[in-house]
């Protein structure tokens, strides 16, 4: 497997209720390095910058006003198969189809809250990395 590198962010779910750490220490434990790794405000731009394909279906205006609603913690990781691999540590979407031991089996409330967002491919990855750290 090759050397990757993927975007994946603690969205505000995940801040507030305080599970940085223990995200940060799972990443870690898989064997992947945080290259990059800031807290801060999702503009409003990046936030439609990001999710630019959902653009007119009905949940895109509320996915932008909750990835905007409070501080985010964006990284950039990196390691053999990460993209696969930071997939497989988030578990499903859906916090209720997730399974027990995945960050969003554990943490994750809601679909609409569900603690963490990852880049499902290199090619978004590139992209998520350009929008969140210039």
């Amino acid at each position: 497997m090759a050397i990757e590198k993927t975007y994946s962010m603690i969205k505000p779910d995940g801040v507030a209720n305080h599970h940085i750490g223990e995200i940060i220490y799972r990443i870690e434990r898989a064997g992947l390095t945080i290259e990059r790794m800031e807290m801060g405000m999702v503009t409003k731009e990046q936030a439609e910058q990001n999710y630019a394909e959902h653009k007119g279906k009905p949940f895109y205006d509320g996915l932008v006003k909750y990835i905007t609603s409070g501080p985010v913690v964006k990284m950039v990781i990196s390691g053999e198969g990460a993209v696969a691999k930071m997939r497989s540590l988030m578990g499903a979407t859906d916090p209720a189809k997730a399974a027990p031991g995945t960050i969003r089996g554990d943490f994750g409330l809601i679909m609409d809250a569900n603690v963490i967002h990852g880049s499902d491919s290199v090619e978004s990855a590139n992209r998520e990395i350009g929008i969140f750290f210039n």
